[in-house]
């Protein structure tokens, strides 16, 4: 019997992991290693060249704006070019925005418009990653075993979260935010040369005719027509806006004010990560047969870091907190992915998740933008058990909606075809008709 033959011989890697799934893992195990460190890094190098709440969520902002701004043409072009293409020119983007960064704050004292021109330019090219990389990843997998995909996806993904937010805060507390920077532009490089060799011939080639604003218009069409979809994303625009304010603003602020700085933060943002690990572990097994039910439950315990800052809590109560979100953020997002991997058509991927990006990231600029105004206002303990509220208010709000609660997993996902558009159906889309 020969070695091919032997039963004792199985293969490497799941079924479901093809080709393209193992790069873009790969790929994003590299990104995120870099970036959640950077995330901590741009914080506190605001801080370091005597920043306050206000410039700090100002930074913030300035990222998230762009994001806003682009991130509906990102979707369109997305689904029109080769994805990976449109993948590794944004990488290269994030990768020059943060060198510049980088050599900034290791040169000196960087200014303020400096580091919110370089945050504009990482977040303008993130507009155009995200549509571009989920909806790669959401085609790369087929069949029931797409939920266990995806939750092995987010695994690796926050496993690296895990490992670049402890190694990053203790980076920027050992030898300054400018390297942990600098690493991050190295991860984007070495990211987007993986992301060249995904392979998309096995997406059907657009229809000829449209443009730019018809492609909007028609994935409009696919969005607002699932009240379950628009609900969760009217959810997640409030919700991801205070969580926003909440960890990047107010977050670095009691580290520094009640925890001991950067390196404790890093160590909460590692317990998150940690969390975020056990809850993909757990839906590898767990199969919730409605999913946006099982996923909305899970929404709730997003309240508790803003409360735990709110107290402030210890340290180590901080840490067990930001461990149960995690757990429960990835119950959610394995749900949605599912969700959307069985009920979107594929050559509409790109656009369904823009329009998600959009609404789920439309009000983060001005939240984080309002955060040091707000704090100046009411008091930064008021603010954050403010943001905690609000989270739970949204919540419950989108599990009054039947459709939420009820949509059920399947085995197989939508095939529906774009239909073929008339000569004169495409003159008049051409033309704003």
């Amino acid at each position: 019997m020969t070695s091919a033959d032997s039963p004792s011989v199985r293969p490497r890697r799941p079924s479901w992991a093809g080709r393209n799934y193992s790069l873009l893992t790969a790929s994003a195990v590299v990104t995120n290693l870099g970036s959640n460190g950077a995330v901590i890094a741009a914080a506190f190098a605001v801080l370091e060249a005597g920043g306050d709440a206000g410039d700090v969520g100002l930074v913030a902002a300035a990222r998230t704006l762009p994001l806003v701004l682009f991130l509906l043409i990102g979707g369109a072009i997305a689904d029109r070019l080769p994805r990976h293409h449109v993948m590794v020119a944004a990488n290269a983007l994030n990768c020059l925005s943060q060198a510049a960064f980088a050599v900034l704050v290791l040169a000196g004292e960087p200014q303020l418009w400096q580091m919110m021109l370089l945050t504009g330019l990482g977040g303008t090219g993130q507009a155009f990653f995200g549509p571009a990389a989920e909806g790669m990843l959401l085609s790369s997998v087929e069949g029931d075993q797409a939920a266990r995909a995806f939750a092995a996806y987010r695994m690796a993904m926050q496993s690296a979260a895990l490992g670049g937010a402890a190694v990053g805060g203790a980076m920027v507390a050992a030898l300054g935010p400018g390297w942990v920077l600098a690493v991050d532009a190295v991860a984007f490089a070495v990211a987007g040369a993986l992301r060249s060799f995904l392979d998309v011939s096995h997406i059907p080639a657009r229809a000829a005719g449209g443009g730019l604003l018809a492609d909007l218009r028609e994935g409009w069409r696919e969005f607002a027509g699932r009240s379950w979809l628009w609900v969760i994303v009217l959810q997640f625009a409030v919700a991801n806006a205070v969580i926003g304010a909440a960890q990047s603003v107010y977050g670095p602020l009691v580290a520094r004010d009640s925890l001991g700085g950067a390196g404790p933060w890093g160590l909460a943002l590692a317990s998150f990560g940690a969390g975020t690990v056990g809850g993909a572990l757990l839906m590898m097994r767990w199969k919730p047969r409605r999913l946006l039910l099982a996923g909305t439950v899970c929404v709730f315990p997003l309240a508790l870091p803003a409360a735990a800052l709110a107290v402030p809590a210890p340290l180590a109560v901080l840490c067990a907190v930001m461990f149960v979100t995690g757990v429960t953020q990835e119950v959610f997002g394995v749900s949605w992915m599912t969700a959307l991997h069985q009920e979107i058509p594929e050559d509409k991927l790109s656009r369904v998740s823009a329009y998600d990006w959009f609404g789920s990231v439309a009000m983060l600029p001005l939240a984080t933008a309002l955060a040091g105004p707000a704090e100046h206002a009411f008091g930064r303990t008021p603010a954050l058990w403010g943001c905690a509220a609000l989270i739970v208010a949204v919540t419950a709000a989108a599990l009054s909606v039947r459709d939420v609660r009820n949509l059920t997993r399947r085995t197989k996902r939508v095939t529906r075809e774009t239909p073929q558009k008339t000569p004169q159906q495409s003159k008049l889309e051409n033309t704003g008709g």
